[in-house]
C-alpha cells in the first residue's frame, strides 16, 4: 500500500476536501461584499460593479478549453491546489494596494481577471474528482454539500465581513481571506484523490492540447441531449444576468446604501441556499433529474420577478431564499447528470466546455446590464420619466427602480426559456438517452463494447 493510498478518501476524503472549500468560500464571500460595498461607495455606478463581473468571466470562459485538458492531464488534487493559491496571492496583491492607499476601482478589473483565469482549473477538478473518490449514488449527495458550502459561507460573510469593517477595516476582511486559503489547500494535502481509469473515451481524445482542448466540443456536439442541457443554461444564464447584474446597486440604490439591509439580505440568499443544499444532500433530487433542472429554472425566473417587483425588505426576503433554495436543487440534479453520463477521464475537458457553453452569455448580459441601468431604465423609471407611467405601479419610481424592473421582465424570460427547451424531446428525455458511463467498457476491454460511447446517443 503506497503512501498515498493510505491517505483519507471515498467520503471522508471528500468531506475533508469540503470543509477546506467551505472555508475557502466563507474568506472570500467576506472580500466580495466588503469590495462591493467599497467599490460602489467610490463611483456610485451600477456599471462598475458589472465589469467587475466581466472581468473575471471572460479569461475564465476563454482558458477554459485548455485548463479542461490540463486538469485531466494532470493530478486533480494539483490543480485544485494551484488555483487556491494563486486567489490567495491575487488578495494580497488587493491588501497590499490597499495598505498603502493605492487601491482604486479598476486595479479589481486587473485581480478579477487573474482570479477568473485560475479558477478555470478550480471547478472542472472539483467536480470529475467526485467521480473518482465517489460511487454515483453518492454524486447527488456529494453536489448537495458542495451547493451547501457555498451558500452556506454567505451566510456569516455578510455578518462577518459587516462587523469587521465597523471595528477594523478592510483589511482585517483580507488577512481572513487569505488564512481561509491556507486552510483549503491544508486539507488538499491530507486527503487521497484517486486518477481516472482509462477509457476508450480518454483514447479517443488524446494527441496535442490543441486536439484536446477541442474534444469537450466535439464530445457535447455528439449528443444531442447534452447540447440540449447545455443550452438550456445558456439561454437561462443570459436572461438572468441581465437582472442579477443589478441586484447589488438596486438594494443600495432602494436603502441608500444601508450595509444592514443589504447584508440581510445577502445572509437571506445564503439560508435559502443552505436549505436548498440539505435538502439535496438528503433527498438527492428528483427520480427524474431533468425535472429539477427545468422547473427550478421556472421557479427561479418567478421568483427573480418578484424580487424585482418588491420594494420592501419582507418582499426581497421571500424572493431571496426562493432563488437561492432552487439553486441547488437546479446545479444538484444537472450535475449528477454529467457526472454519471460523462466518462471521469474526459470530464476535466468536457466539464470545462459545458461551463464555457453555459456562462458565455453571462459577460454580455453584463455588458448590457450596466450601461442599460444606468443610462436606459433608472432615468425611464424616474418620476415623470418614460416608462414610469406604465410600469410605476409595479416597481415604483426613483432610485432603483429601473434596475427593479430589469429584473422583472429578465426573471419572465427565464422561465418562459426552460420551458421551451424542455419541449425538445432530446432534453425531455436526457436520462434515458445517454448510457451511463459505468456501463462503457474500460479501453482495454474493447470487445464487450462494440457501440463505442463515442457515438452520438440515439435520439
Amino acid at each position: 500500500m503506497t503512501e498515498e493510498s493510505k491517505r483519507p478518501a471515498g467520503m471522508t476524503g471528500f468531506t475533508i476536501v469540503w470543509v477546506g472549500q467551505l472555508v475557502s468560500l466563507l474568506g472570500t464571500s467576506m472580500t466580495n461584499f466588503a469590495l462591493t460595498i467599497w467599490a460602489f461607495e467610490q463611483t456610485g455606478r451600477a456599471t462598475d460593479l458589472a465589469l467587475i463581473g466581466f472581468f473575471f468571466l471572460v479569461p475564465l470562459l476563454i482558458v477554459s478549453p485548455m485548463a479542461g485538458a490540463i486538469v485531466d492531464r494532470h493530478d486533480r488534487k494539483f490543480m485544485m491546489m494551484v488555483s487556491d493559491l494563486a486567489s490567495g496571492v491575487v488578495t494580497i496583491v488587493v491588501l497590499i494596494l490597499y495598505a498603502t492607499g493605492l487601491l482604486e476601482v479598476w486595479h479589481l478589473y486587473i485581480t478579477a481577471a487573474i482570479s477568473g483565469t485560475f479558477q478555470t482549473f478550480q471547478w472542472p477538478a472539483y467536480s470529475a474528482a467526485i467521480s473518482t473518490m465517489l460511487p454515483k449514488k453518492q454524486y447527488a449527495r456529494a453536489n448537495g454539500m458542495i451547493s451547501l458550502a457555498e451558500s452556506g459561507s454567505g451566510i456569516f460573510a455578510p455578518v462577518l465581513a459587516g462587523a469587521l469593517l465597523s471595528f477594523f477595516g478592510l483589511t482585517a476582511v483580507f488577512a481572513i481571506d487569505i488564512i481561509s486559503f491556507i486552510v483549503a489547500i491544508g486539507a488538499l494535502l491530507v486527503v487521497h484523490i484517486p486518477n481516472p481509469k482509462r477509457t476508450e473515451a480518454g483514447e479517443e481524445s488524446q494527441g496535442s492540447i490543441w486536439k484536446e482542448s477541442a474534444y469537450g466540443f466535439r464530445y457535447i456536439l455528439a449528443r444531442p441531449s447534452l447540447l440540449g442541457l447545455q443550452l438550456l443554461f445558456f439561454g437561462t444564464n443570459f436572461m438572468s444576468a441581465l437582472g442579477i447584474t443589478v441586484f447589488a446597486p438596486m438594494i443600495l440604490a432602494r436603502t441608500n446604501s444601508n450595509e444592514l439591509i443589504f447584508g440581510s439580505i445577502q445572509s437571506a440568499f445564503a439560508i435559502g441556499g443552505v436549505v436548498g443544499g440539505l435538502v439535496m444532500s438528503a433527498w438527492g433530487g428528483p427520480k427524474r433529474l431533468v425535472h429539477g433542472v427545468v422547473f427550478g429554472w421556472v421557479l427561479t425566473g418567478l421568483a427573480q420577478s418578484l424580487f424585482g417587483a418588491g420594494q420592501t425588505v419582507p418582499v426581497w426576503l421571500v424572493a431571496g431564499v426562493t432563488m437561492a433554495m432552487v439553486g441547488p436543487i437546479i446545479n444538484g440534479s444537472n450535475q449528477a447528470i454529467w457526472q454519471a453520463k460523462v466518462a471521469p477521464d474526459v470530464q476535466g475537458r468536457v466539464f470545462a466546455i459545458r461551463r464555457l457553453i453555459a456562462w458565455v452569455s453571462t459577460p454580455a448580459a453584463q455588458l448590457i446590464a450596466g450601461p442599460m441601468a444606468d443610462y436606459v431604465m433608472e432615468p425611464a423609471m424616474q418620476e415623470g420619466g418614460a416608462l414610469a407611467g406604465t410600469f410605476g405601479w409595479l416597481v415604483g419610481t426613483g432610485s432603483g427602480a429601473g434596475m427593479g424592473l430589469m429584473m422583472v421582465f429578465s426573471g419572465l424570460l427565464v422561465s418562459l426559456v426552460a420551458l421551451g427547451v424542455f419541449s425538445a424531446p432530446a432534453v425531455r428525455n436526457a436520462e434515458d438517452l445517454l448510457p451511463d458511463h459505468e456501463q462503457m467498457a474500460p479501453a482495454e476491454d474493447t470487445s464487450a463494447a462494440p457501440d463505442s460511447e463515442e457515438q452520438p446517443a440515439a435520439a
